[in-house]
């Protein structure tokens, strides 16, 4: 689990079938120490587990990711310049659970990630 430690949630909005989540990144988290030395860039796989962890925190259910139709890592973030960004998501609950979710990270700046994919109750 990231969030706490390596992001905090500033703010959250929500409705029915959607999310806007202010969150700040830690610039100092140990993850940066060899992601990039002297260059933090937050990895990927750590963009996809905010959109997780957040999307679990709204729906209040364990999820798991069963397919990403598309994952695009559009600009880095060094949380050095960039430790504020928001997490936009939009989601629909299917007859069988299943969580069809649409998830971009950006801020005034940039798109830093888009994401869409389905993600089932664990």
């Amino acid at each position: 689990m990231l969030q706490g430690n390596f992001f905090t949630i500033t703010s959250i909005e929500t409705d029915t079938s959607a999310a806007k989540a202010v969150i700040r990144i830690n610039p100092e988290h140990e993850i940066f120490v060899g992601h990039f030395p002297g260059t933090p860039v937050v990895p990927g796989v750590c963009m996809m587990q905010i959109v997780k962890e957040i999307l679990e925190d709204v729906l209040a259910i364990n999820i798991k990711l069963i397919k990403a139709d598309h994952i695009k890592f559009l600009t880095v973030i060094n949380p050095l310049q960039t430790s504020t960004v928001q997490l936009d998501l939009k989601y629909t609950i299917t007859e069988s659970g299943d969580v069809i979710t649409v998830a971009s990270l950006l801020d005034d700046k940039a798109v830093y990630f888009k994401f869409k994919g389905l993600f089932r109750p664990a």
